[in-house]
């Protein structure tokens, strides 16, 4: 190739191949995502960003970031009801078999929530409160639900429909 010719064609090359690989990434399928490196990790959907060390709660006093039951949590001052499953009671259970279940979900949301990062997610059915004011959502590693730990683990059923008898 001529040198005359080569001069002319470098200045068009040194814009048209950053310009076609910026096209190229910008339209690549998947991309128009929140984070772009998701698109290229799909079982990373979930960027986990939350983080905090869950004690129990205090029966009294004032509650920021802490453990209810296996189903309910304070986080930065908030009350969140856990959707999806429910989990027997601790505060008033019909028998002593229920609250054994009950501290065991309780003590068991507690491992998986200190076990690291979480996400915090809307309530895919769509409604952000209960009738106790309470903010619904669910809580995810890795793009999975912790409450169906509880839910193989027989610390939990499914939320909906008549309750279960724990007794």
């Amino acid at each position: 190739m001529p040198e005359k010719r080569k001069a002319r064609l470098f200045p068009v090359l040194l814009v048209a191949v950053p310009a076609a690989a910026f096209t190229a990434v910008l339209l690549a399928p998947g991309l128009g995502e929140r984070n772009p490196a998701e698109a290229f990790a799909p079982h990373a959907r979930t960027s986990d960003r939350e983080t905090a060390r869950f004690p129990l709660c205090p029966e009294r006093g004032r509650r920021v970031t802490c453990i209810v039951d296996g189903d309910t949590i304070w986080y930065r001052g908030e009350k969140i009801r856990l959707v999806g499953f429910d989990t027997p009671e601790v505060f008033s259970p019909a028998c002593p078999r229920e609250a054994a279940l009950g501290e065991r979900a309780t003590r068991r949301l507690q491992e998986l929530l200190n076990a690291g990062p979480f996400s915090l997610e809307p309530n895919p059915e769509g409604r952000a409160r209960d009738r106790y004011g309470r903010s619904l959502m669910m809580v995810t590693r890795g793009g999975a639900n912790l409450g169906e730990v509880l839910l193989r683990e027989g610390l939990a059923e499914r939320y909906g429909g008549a309750r279960r008898e724990w007794c």
